[in-house]
């Protein structure tokens, strides 16, 4: 039997669905690994609480947006997905400016050394 174009349409539909609520199940798992490091890091809780917080709003977002069809109609709901957005990128760049600081503290630290010899 040769599918027609509803039965095409709601296969498709069916897709977005799946993959939707796929994706939401993983945004909230790396949410709830952030928040398993927030317990056991306590030096940088705040942080990883903030992003937890972000993942899971994230994937909960992607759920919202199985009722509506797309992400960004509502408006709301894309400045939702726009905040979890910028948590997350404001976050690598404060990973990004870290990992790049105590390098550049090592370097000072040893050429501080050197000249004091």
């Amino acid at each position: 039997m040769i599918p027609t174009a509803i039965d095409t349409i709601l296969a498709v539909d069916m897709m977005y669905v799946v993959a939707n609520r796929i994706e939401a199940g993983l945004w909230i798992i790396i949410g709830a690994a952030f928040l398993v490091a927030a317990i056991r890091r306590q030096n940088q809780r705040r942080g990883l609480l903030i992003l937890a917080f972000a993942f899971v709003a994230f994937g909960i977002s992607d759920l919202v947006e199985i009722r509506y069809g797309q992400w960004w109609d509502p408006w709301w709901l894309l400045a939702w997905k726009g905040v979890c957005v910028l948590v997350f990128l404001i976050a690598l760049i404060r990973y990004a400016g870290i990992r790049r600081c105590p390098k550049s503290a090592n370097e000072r630290n040893v050429a501080s050394d050197v000249s004091a010899d």
